[in-house]
């Protein structure tokens, strides 16, 4: 069960000597911080310490008697290989090390443990100061918790005592106190006015954002802020937020000394005298860039697994839809090859159709396997002449507009910046509508035009610096009420009991927007269907 401390009061214990401010200032470090003596005895501890833990440890007891760790492994950390030990000897001036806490509970926590040495004025170790990262819960609270008071045998040897051990010990902790500040470098930590001007630094600060304590006391906080962050006041927003709440915690990019900057988690905490009065704030500062990178990156991953799941999804389109159509002439046209044997001339002919299917398909798996191994959207870009797809269409249903008796025409087409496999399925799935739907003595039309500029203004998504095609497919078929122009696009909508996967006129519209373009309809039932197609050229 975790400990909790009262409302603005960081430290339980009673009498403790730190001067003022200094309570609130260490309580908002969040992270797990304790000290022991030369003989590895708790001295002092803070609540995000006793949390890590999940109790709290009677003042002098030794660590290793009070604390269950492992190694990462999984195995019990010996004494001596502990980086308390290794400090306290002196086999290292500083040791970091992972490690696992074991709770009373039994679970678990991985922590990042750094061990300073501790000196007094003389520059003698008095013992070590331990700030461990808990990289399992990041989550840190700070309060400082001190106590002792020794028993007297009578009220005025106590007194006598008391008084010399306050003001011994006030000076003592003040000491120790400002010696742990200054010595933590995972945190910058700042002491502030309630202006916002730097008032105290630690080593941490300078080592985070590079400046030493004479280049930026007296200096606003607001500097370590972008331009754009400064005109939109957000260092006074914070402070503000900390005077009125108590606490302010946000995270962005902030500027270092040579004008670099770091991802930082800042924490600014008010800071109250006796009277509850705010005498300035606390500023923390972690510098998590490693942390965001890693996240910049698991988003790049994320777009790249989206990327990768349309290809899925349009490669079984080819090959539920496009295929067939090449696979098809070869059946029938085999058919008619078996019958026609005795005429060399005519086998010969259905053998070239046979061919030129067999070659139409290979064409398209190579399309396919090609569309496969680009790992970006940008790289599947090249030239597309818009004739040469609607001729290898016309090629495809060769065998579907004889059997329909379809009169096929076009204007010359332009050529695009494009994905030719996407083109062609825009166009196929489009004549394969108008085909499937068509009427007695069925035309479709294909037109081109160089698109007014009024026309692309309808659509404020479309770049206005690029020109755009005109594409119309227009045919004489069933055609359907206006009122469903919209649905016609949507995923698994059909209009009709007509066999189809009904993401055919879908998957059109999303070609469409991968191109920078749009596409809609016009329709009205027993006239006919023209489709628009906005398409860049430059």
């Amino acid at each position: 069960m975790e400990a909790s401390n009262p409302k603005n009061n960081p430290i339980p214990q009673s009498g403790n000597n730190y001067p003022p401010g200094f309570t609130a200032l260490l309580g908002s470090i969040p992270a797990p911080i304790y000290t022991c003596d030369l003989e590895g005895g708790i001295t002092f501890y803070n609540t995000a310490a006793e949390r890590l833990w999940g109790k709290a440890p009677e003042m002098g007891i030794k660590w290793y008697k009070f604390l269950k760790l492992h190694e990462p492994d999984g195995s019990p950390l010996k004494k001596e290989r502990c980086p308390v030990t290794e400090v306290i000897s002196g086999i290292s001036a500083t040791k970091q090390k992972e490690l696992v806490i074991e709770r009373p509970d039994g679970a678990q926590r991985n922590i990042i443990l750094t061990v300073h040495p501790l000196l007094d004025t003389g520059g003698r170790m008095t013992g070590v100061t331990n700030v461990a990262e808990d990289i399992t819960d990041k989550k840190l609270e700070d309060e400082l918790l001190y106590a002792g008071e020794n028993k007297y045998r009578s009220l005025p040897e106590l007194l006598e005592r008391k008084v010399e051990e306050r003001t011994f010990s006030l000076k003592e902790s003040e000491e120790r106190y400002h010696k742990m500040i200054e010595e933590v470098q995972d945190y910058a930590i700042i002491l502030l006015d309630r202006d916002g001007y730097i008032q105290n630094w630690n080593l941490g600060a300078e080592k985070i954002k590079g400046y030493t304590d004479e280049e930026i006391i007296g200096k606003n906080f607001r500097l370590f802020y972008q331009p754009h962050d400064r005109e939109d006041k957000l260092p006074e927003r914070l402070i503000t937020k900390a005077h009125d709440t108590g606490r302010a915690v946000h995270e962005g990019w902030r500027l270092r000394k040579d004008g670099s900057k770091f991802w930082g988690l800042v924490v600014i905490t008010a800071l109250h005298d006796d009277e509850n009065k705010i005498i300035g704030f606390s500023k923390v500062t972690r510098d998590l860039t490693e942390r965001k990178l890693a996240d910049d990156r698991m988003q790049d991953y994320a777009k790249e697994i989206e990327f990768r799941n349309k290809q899925l999804e349009e490669y079984a389109y080819i090959a539920s839809h496009d295929l067939q159509e090449p696979l098809r002439k070869i059946q029938i046209f085999a058919e008619m090859l078996e019958g026609s044997l005795h005429n060399e001339t005519l086998a010969k002919k259905q053998l070239e159709k046979i061919n030129a299917a067999a070659q139409r398909m290979s064409n398209l798996i190579k399309d396919v396997l090609k569309y496969s191994q680009l790992s970006r959207a940008d790289e599947l870009f090249e030239e597309v002449d818009l004739n040469e797809v609607i001729h290898t269409i016309k090629e495809d249903f060769e065998l579907l507009i004889a059997e329909k008796n379809v009169q096929l025409e076009n204007t010359p087409l332009p050529v695009i910046k494009g994905i030719p496999t996407q083109l062609h399925q825009l166009f196929a799935n489009l004549l394969n509508n108008a085909i499937k739907f068509s009427s007695e003595n069925p035309l479709i039309e294909i037109s081109y035009e160089e698109a007014a500029s009024e026309l692309t203004l309808l659509y404020p998504h479309l770049n206005s610096s690029l020109s755009f095609a005109k594409i119309t497919v227009k045919d004489n078929g069933m055609g359907f009420e206006q009122q469903y122009g919209e649905q016609v696009f949507k995923m698994f909508k059909r209009l009709t009991d007509n066999s189809g996967t009904g993401i055919g006129l879908a998957l059109c519209k999303k070609i469409v927007e991968n191109h920078g373009g749009e596409i809609s309809v016009i329709s009205e039932p027993g006239v006919g269907t023209e489709f628009t197609i906005l398409l860049p050229v430059g």
